[in-house]
């Protein structure tokens, strides 16, 4: 697979990035953790070089996974990007801190988890209203002089939020909530980061298998969807049914739906890659070929016209 200067950043990574928040059980139930190794080590042999996870999925059980699922390949050859906010307790209990101390003292944990001396990617994965950026950016300059981590960015920040954080720090990379059904960043967060040249590495770009064409909108969800508006009801269908209408359309292109709605998403200028969570190895197969699918001017619009109907 090709790879891409990820923003200002010395990384180059596959613009397919592997997401491993499936290995949350709180989200999504439990997956066999042999299964979920055997898909991160297929992703690799097809080219894929970026991972992404997080301390908060599984608190520390898909850190964990995807260490030992890593742990044979070229740590070099490897891009590593994992995330911090929540503080953890025995008892179960969280609540957001990006404290000094506490970013230090997580991000030694993260690294114990992967089984790694550095993550090539360390980003905030929320806003804390409570800590001080200041404070917050401190504590990762000093993971950067000590080689802990390579590059930091953020996750779920606002423009006005991105743009303090890059008064105070060189916050190269973002990663927001972006899909074909949830493009309003593309007023102005998105924008800002293209004229920053900050990396955007968009999550949920299948919005949670909604865009897969998998679904005819009468199924029940036993994991957090159940609790999702989209996901239920006359609106299920909606989405559903639009979302079917583009197997034609990728018939035409001799692509499936999902390798159509994730080109058209990286087709997107704003957009540098797309975090694909993946459970068998088949579906990073499929993903894996992504992003040499051209996609036409005419057909990108068309694409985008289903889906925006439907909002």
């Amino acid at each position: 697979m090709k790879k891409i200067r990820f923003g200002s950043t010395a990384l180059q990574v596959s613009p397919v990035c592997y997401g491993s928040w499936q290995a949350s059980p709180k989200f999504w139930g439990r997956v066999d953790e042999d299964d979920l190794q055997s898909c991160m080590r297929r992703a690799f042999e097809l080219g894929v070089n970026f991972f992404d996870t997080a301390d908060a999925y599984g608190d520390g059980l898909s850190e964990t996974i995807l260490g030992r699922a890593l742990a044979d390949f070229p740590r070099h050859e490897l891009v590593i990007a994992t995330k911090v906010y929540n503080h953890f307790y025995p008892d179960g209990h969280r609540h957001p801190d990006l404290s000094h101390d506490y970013v230090l003292e997580e991000c030694e944990a993260s690294l114990r988890r992967l089984g790694t001396d550095y993550v090539d990617l360390y980003q905030l994965h929320f806003f804390d209203p409570l800590t001080h950026l200041e404070e917050t950016t401190a504590a990762l300059e000093k993971l950067v002089e000590a080689g802990k981590v390579r590059h930091y960015g953020l996750s779920n920040f606002s423009t006005e939020q991105v743009r303090w954080a890059r008064s105070l720090g060189s916050y190269e990379t973002l990663q927001p909530r972006y899909s074909l059904l949830h493009t309003d960043d593309e007023k102005d967060v998105l924008p800002y980061c293209r004229t920053q040249d900050m990396g955007v590495l968009a999550y949920s770009p299948l919005y949670h298998g909604m865009l897969t064409g998998k679904y005819t909108g009468t199924e029940k969800f036993q994991d957090f969807r159940s609790g999702l508006p989209d996901f239920r009801g006359k609106r299920f269908k909606q989405i559903a049914s639009a979302v079917a209408s583009l197997g034609p359309i990728a018939g035409e292109l001799g692509v499936s739906i999902v390798q159509l709605v994730l080109a058209v998403t990286l087709a997107t200028p704003l957009i540098d890659c797309v975090i694909v969570g993946i459970k068998k190895p088949e579906h990073i197969e499929e993903a894996a070929r992504v992003p040499d699918i051209a996609v036409p001017r005419e057909v990108y619009h068309k694409v985008r016209g289903i889906i925006a109907a439907v909002k």
